[in-house]
């Protein structure tokens, strides 16, 4: 068996100009923290989400910019918690205003530093949602995946579940364990950093969740 840090990020598993991992393994080195308190931690190779009580949405954010790419990565989690992939996304740079249009065009208003900006969904294998792409803080689903389709039942609770998402112009496709599920244009965002999710939680407990071999390969 292979040591467990080489399989999930030793970049000598990959080819120059192929997928890249995201992490060293050890360290949150080339990301931060926005917006909430969630607690993130790395080890033996597995990023960890932790909720705080009390805390907002937090997203630990890349600390470059990204436009075109191929993204994969595993991922679990306590059922009870959502979380996301953040794709091409920004801070609000001062207070803002913004409609969710597919929920009764409903008025939301956001801080200055706000994380916004297109999310592949992570939910539970109840959810039919799981691999759709929602606009983060501004216009709600933009990619909901139809509730008779394979992929609104590829999630499964408490395994690993693997993600794929490839962004390249105004096209944003994603599968999960293989199977693919949003396929849309958009010409919102044609750059931006990229987040993992720890969502807002009210419980009796903290809950998690977790990533592993997170890789980007960038594409012309």
């Amino acid at each position: 068996m292979r040591p467990v840090i080489l399989f999930l990020f030793s970049a000598c598993a990959f080819a120059a100009g192929g997928p890249k991992p995201m992490f060293d393994g050890k360290t949150l080195t080339g990301w931060k923290q926005c917006n909430g308190t969630a607690k993130y931690t790395i080890e033996n190779g597995v990023l960890e989400g932790t909720t705080v009580d009390g805390s907002p949405n937090s997203f630990l954010c890349t600390t470059r910019d990204y436009a075109n790419f191929v993204l994969e990565l595993d991922a679990k989690n306590d059922p009870e918690l959502n979380s996301g992939i953040q794709l091409r996304s920004h801070q609000y740079e001062k207070e803002t205003d913004t409609v969710v249009n597919n929920n009764g065009s409903r008025p939301r208003h956001w801080p200055a530093g706000r994380v916004n900006g297109y999310q592949v969904e992570i939910a539970n294998e109840k959810s039919t949602n799981n691999g759709g792409i929602f606009d983060e803080a501004r216009r709600g689903w933009i990619g909901e995946i139809p509730k008779d389709s394979a992929c609104a039942h590829a999630y499964h609770d408490n395994q690993w579940n693997h993600l794929k998402v490839i962004a390249k112009g105004d096209h944003l496709q994603t599968w999960v364990n293989g199977v693919a599920c949003a396929d849309i244009h958009d010409t919102k965002d044609v750059t931006g950093f990229i987040a993992l999710q720890v969502h807002e939680y009210k419980g009796p407990k903290p809950v998690h969740v977790w990533f592993k071999n997170v890789r980007l390969e960038e594409l012309p």
